[in-house]
């Protein structure tokens, strides 16, 4: 499209990310066009936050959002670094200066530095003590996701949707009605593999199923599948274990094998018969 601009993921020479194609430090400036952004590094949320001045505005990101601030309790978080940031940085800038955070939960687009200088109750708190005190006893529940957002965010990988998705772009399935079918003709032309965890295998399984627990199956399964010309159905509780699994296989070379489309537990919904195992009968 023309005149469109090429930016690149801009971060702070803090960030751990690997994917930031340009990376800046505190008072450092981007040319965008006509209009120049300058970066300030406001550590405290995380320790590579940056927020940017935009002519008649700031965007703070999480360092400082409506009525609140970005909370510390996180990874690299640290409530001394934004007392520092909000008191000897953001907030001796012009009053009257626009402020857009990330996010705002009440749907409020943004705020004047004057206006959460006044009214913010987390910046009457003025004495660093009191400021720090308050930020280590907010007792905030943990986001959700938290884990693989940090893990994703932080280091490139890949999130569980991702792999999943991958998995099952490589994998064909088998439905359960087409499964039960072979079973009950003793064609014997199919494998069922169980890669659940012991205890769930013994409480029932589909009937002749082999069992190899997902975390043993690439030690195990030369020994327990020695025919790589198998047709294998694998199969778990939900579907998404045994879809990577199968994808394992296939890479392993194992190319006749399947996922369980929607696994045990949809087989038992179904009313498809279950068998127990060993130690359940005992």
């Amino acid at each position: 499209m023309a005149g469109q601009l090429n930016v690149p993921v801009v971060m702070h020479h803090e960030s751990p990310a690997p994917f930031a194609g340009l990376r800046v430090d505190d008072g450092e400036m981007l040319a965008v066009g006509r209009l120049r952004l300058h970066a300030i590094h406001t550590p405290g949320h995380t320790r590579d936050s940056v927020c940017w001045i935009v002519e008649d505005r700031v965007f703070t990101g999480d360092t400082l959002l409506i009525g609140a601030t970005g909370r510390t309790d996180l990874p690299t978080g640290d409530p001394d670094q934004l007392y520092d940031s909000l008191f000897g940085k953001v907030l001796t800038l012009d009053p009257a200066l626009n402020v857009y955070p990330a996010h705002d939960y009440k749907g409020r687009s943004h705020t004047t530095i004057g206006d959460e200088i006044a009214n913010n109750p987390r910046l009457q708190k003025r004495e660093r003590a009191a400021f720090v005190d308050m930020m280590k006893h907010l007792n905030l529940s943990a986001p959700d996701h938290i884990t693989e957002a940090l893990r994703t965010n932080m280091s490139g990988g890949k999130t569980v949707t991702q792999l999943l998705a991958e998995a099952g772009a490589s994998v064909p399935f088998m439905s359960l009605a087409e499964l039960n079918a072979r079973l009950a003709a003793r064609r014997n032309d199919v494998a069922v593999l169980d890669v659940r965890e012991k205890g769930a295998y013994d409480m029932g399984h589909i009937p002749g199923a082999k069992h190899i627990p997902r975390g043993q199956l690439e030690l195990r399964v030369n020994e327990e599948l020695p025919d790589p010309t198998l047709r294998i159905v694998v199969a778990c509780e939900f579907g998404k274990i045994s879809t990577l699994a199968a994808a394992t296989l296939r890479q392993l070379g194992f190319m006749r094998t399947v996922a369980l489309d929607g696994g045990v537990k949809a087989w038992r919904e179904a009313g498809f018969p279950i068998e127990p195992g060993a130690t359940a009968t005992r």
